[in-house]
This record gives C-alpha cells, sequence and structure tokens, in this order.
C-alpha cells in the first residue's frame, strides 16, 4: 500500500474543496452574514494548513501510485474528509447544536441522500443553504471523477479511481482515455445544470432559488432552499422543468455523449433505457387512472404533472417534491416505493438498486426457472441487445447481498433508538437507497433529528455505503484487503 500517494491525493482534494468553498463563503460576506462568513474562512484555512502539512510529508517528483487498493482507501477516506471539513460552517455557525448532525447534513448532500436534520431550512443564512445545496451538485457526480480529469497535472493516472467511484455495474469508458471520459461526463453534467439554470429563471424563480434547486435537481439529490420543497413555489412550470431535468439525471452520462455525436440510434437501442422508460411511463398511468378515480386533483393535466413528478423524483432517487403524496391511496404510495427502490440507470446521478441490475436479478431468475424444466438449456442474461457476462451478473447477486444484508442489519441497529417499525426499516432505506424522503410520515418535512445522536454516525455510514455501492466501503473492513 503507498500510503504516500493515498494522502497526497486526498490532499489535492481538500485544496479543491477549499477552493469550492470561497462561493459560499463570498455569499456571506456579500449578504452581511459575518458568522457565516467567517466560520467559512476558519474552515479554509483549516483545510489549507492541513493539506499544506500533508504534502509537505509527502512530497515526491514521481508520479503517484494508485493501484486498485489504493483507489479504494483514497475515494473512502475522500468522501469521509470532505464531509469532516465540510460540516464545519454547520457547526460553527451554530446552524445545528452538534457536530454529529453538522457532519450527518453534509454526508447526506455530498451522498445526494438528501436527508435532513433541519426542521426549518428558511432560517438559516442563505450563504449556509447554498452551501447545502452545493454538496448535492458535487456528489452527485462525483468529485473524485472531477479530479481525474485534470490528474495528469498531479501526476497520476485515473482508472481505478473511477471504479472505485463511479455507480452502476459496468464503467462505460466511451472516449479513448479514461480521463477523456471523465472530462466529457463533468461537461454533459454542467451543460444540464446551466440549461436547467436558465429555463428556472425564466419560470420567475431569483438567481439564488434557480441555482439551489438546479443542484438538487441535476445531482438527483433533493436538498431544497424552502422548507415544502419544489411544492413551496407553488409553480406548474417549475414543476415541468424539474421533471424534464429529473428525468434526464437518471439517464447513463455515456447516452448524452451518443446523442452529441449523432448517434442517437445507439441510444434507442439500450435496452437499460428503454426499461428505465418504461417503467416510468406505467407507473405515472397507473397512478394517474387512480388518482382520478379518488378525485385527488381536479383535472387530469394536474394529475399527471403530479403523478409525473412524483414518480420520476422517487424512480431518480431526487425525493423533491411538489405535493403530500402521502395523502394518496396506498396502491400509489406502494408503486413509488417500489420504484425508487429499483433506482435510475447505471452511470447516472441517480441512486437505488440501478435499473441494470433489477433487470439482471429478474433475467437471473427466469433462466433459474427455465433450468428447472429445460437443465440443458443455454439461456444468456441480456439486458435488450446487450448481453451480460458472468463477472458482471456474478457482481451484481454480491452487491443484492450486500444491499440487503446491509438493510436488515441497519434496521435492527437503529431499532434500538425504539422508533416505530416502519420509520425505523424506512429511515435506513432512505439513506442506503439515498432518496431522502418516503412514505409513513417521511414526506417533504420530515426531519432525521427525531434519532438520538449517535444514530446519525450509523445513518451517515449508510449514505457512504450506498451511494459507493458497498465494495470499496466493505472491502476496507476485510483481512485480504489489508494483506499483500
Amino acid at each position: 500500500m503507498d500510503y504516500r500517494s493515498v494522502f497526497r491525493f486526498i490532499s489535492f482534494i481538500m485544496l479543491f474543496i477549499a477552493f469550492v468553498m470561497t462561493v459560499p463563503m463570498a455569499i456571506a460576506f456579500c449578504s452581511g452574514e459575518d458568522v457565516s462568513a467567517y466560520a467559512f474562512l476558519k474552515t479554509i484555512i483549516l483545510m489549507l494548513v492541513v493539506s499544506a502539512a500533508i504534502l509537505c510529508i509527502t512530497w515526491r517528483r514521481k508520479e503517484m501510485n494508485i493501484g486498485p487498493k489504493e483507489a479504494m482507501l483514497v475515494v473512502s477516506c475522500t468522501w469521509v474528509a470532505m464531509t469532516a471539513f465540510g460540516a464545519l460552517p454547520l457547526y460553527l455557525t451554530g446552524s445545528v447544536n452538534s457536530y454529529s448532525k453538522a457532519f450527518f447534513e453534509i454526508m447526506s448532500g455530498f451522498t445526494t441522500a438528501g436527508s435532513t436534520i433541519l426542521p426549518d431550512i428558511e432560517i438559516l443564512d442563505r450563504s449556509i443553504i447554498f452551501w447545502r445545496s452545493l454538496t448535492n451538485w458535487l456528489g452527485g457526480m462525483g468529485v473524485v471523477i472531477l479530479f481525474v480529469a485534470v490528474l495528469p497535472i498531479f501526476g497520476v493516472k485515473g482508472n481505478a479511481l473511477v471504479g472505485a467511484e463511479a455507480v452502476g455495474p459496468s464503467k462505460s469508458k466511451f472516449t479513448p482515455t479514461i480521463r477523456g471520459t471523465a472530462m466529457a461526463l463533468w461537461m454533459i453534467y454542467l451543460g444540464l445544470s446551466i440549461a436547467e439554470t436558465l429555463l428556472l429563471l425564466l419560470c420567475g424563480l431569483d438567481a439564488f432559488d434557480a441555482v439551489t434547486v438546479m443542484f438538487g435537481t441535476i445531482g438527483a439529490a433533493g436538498f431544497a432552499p424552502l422548507n415544502d420543497s419544489i411544492a413551496g413555489y407553488g409553480s406548474p412550470s417549475v414543476e415541468w422543468v424539474c421533471i424534464v431535468f429529473m428525468l434526464l439525471a437518471g439517464v447513463n452520462f455515456s447516452l448524452f455523449f451518443y446523442v452529441i455525436r449523432g448517434q442517437i440510434r445507439k441510444v434507442f437501442r439500450n435496452g437499460e433505457l428503454r426499461i428505465y422508460l418504461g417503467i416510468i411511463a406505467l407507473s405515472i398511468l397507473l397512478i394517474s387512472i387512480q388518482l382520478l378515480y379518488r378525485g385527488i386533483y381536479a383535472s387530469i393535466p394536474e394529475t399527471l404533472r403530479e403523478a409525473s413528478f412524483h414518480v420520476i423524483s422517487m424512480m431518480t432517487t431526487t425525493g423533491y417534491v411538489a405535493d403530500d403524496f402521502n395523502a394518496w391511496p396506498m396502491f400509489s404510495q406502494m408503486l413509488l416505493i417500489s420504484v425508487c427502490f429499483i433506482g435510475a440507470c447505471s452511470g447516472s446521478a441517480g441512486g437505488g438498486m440501478k435499473v441494470m441490475r433489477f433487470s439482471v436479478m429478474l433475467r437471473l431468475a427466469y433462466n433459474s426457472m427455465l433450468k428447472r424444466i429445460h437443465p440443458n438449456a443455454v439461456s444468456p442474461v441480456t439486458i435488450g441487445s446487450d448481453q451480460i457476462d458472468s463477472k458482471t451478473a456474478l457482481s451484481i447477486a454480491g452487491y443484492a447481498g450486500c444491499y440487503f444484508a446491509t438493510l436488515f442489519i441497519g434496521a435492527i441497529i437503529i431499532g434500538l433508538t425504539d422508533q416505530d417499525f416502519i420509520t425505523c426499516l424506512m429511515s435506513v432505506f432512505l439513506c442506503l437507497g439515498n432518496l431522502g424522503t418516503g412514505v409513513g410520515g417521511m414526506g417533504a418535512t420530515f426531519s432525521f433529528d427525531i434519532f438520538p445522536e449517535w444514530s446519525l454516525w450509523v445513518f451517515s455510514f449508510l449514505m457512504l455505503a450506498g451511494r459507493l455501492e458497498f465494495y470499496t466501503v466493505y472491502t476496507l473492513f476485510t483481512r485480504a484487503y489489508w494483506t499483500r
């Protein structure tokens, strides 16, 4: 294990986060929020001092050696370090009354979980709200992937790092180099961000709200500057903009690259995309029919808008809310929970199990039944026209085992808080799937502040494990990882 390379790389990430933090610090100074401004300044200085000390100790001329083992440690420690420093402004300003709560809130931001311990967001300084939302945007694509785009400057190759942080059962490489792929992903991400911000401005939002709402939408994260989420704006046009960009944030970003290059046919042949859109369309149809039958909304257009908004918000694990869906019939609520369990496409900003994994597991179950009837039959696992190799299928089966084991063990541990069954199970499910809002009273206004402080560290670990999809984190706890 090359620990020098590990700590040196993490120090570069900390310098980047310190640089990014100057934006909310500038907002604080311009808004006259002196306490927040100095909290950001103190945090930035601390990060600069720590990073400089690490660089002095680990400095050497040859390029850093980041292999698969180092990459897992780098990515896991980077996310923890970003959160540890990123939580300081919330704690120093008194926005929360303990560091445990501040750590939970920022871990929720970076992992795009969208869960919160803040019962009233609107009383916070604007700079704190901006920083909280900015963590959503940074975490949506991944800070390490951003760094891979400029890694040659620091003398390191990024292949292993992308594999450790990127989400989904397959890691698409659609340019000749991994650096080019990382750069293309972030350019697409930035382009979508600019487009949504401009449209939200046209819908009447001011610049601050447009940018912060965009952070939560494109990052598929769900932090909003208002307590009532998107419902607080009371604007159908804002809802439609969010619907479109939540849908796009849940698509594999490599497909946008093919669109830019004019390879449209390749996009629509993608089996995962077709399944993703099919599940969304069917869910919207079924929920709309029930809502119309029950007379929940006054008109068909309003019904379709609310059904579309919440299905896409839950499917992409964004967690934005435009109305109180806990008042909907139970069938519709259960369908919303089902789609957020499935999640978005692999290689997207969304969370959840991912459409490809869910489809492969169903196909594996079908093949197992087929083998009972025809033992000698050869039935490959396919998603659309793409055939899934045995290595990927085995990895997906292992992921499912990790997911359900973590879900149940986490729920048992959280049961020590003496909350009711639904709250314990649902809270763990929301953190693992990086969703943030759910049914059973856990809607837009739900706060994790009802839990004791020790449990917030458990939730923080669950959010990290879910965002990095278990293997990167759990491998660090195996004996094989630490032996040569």
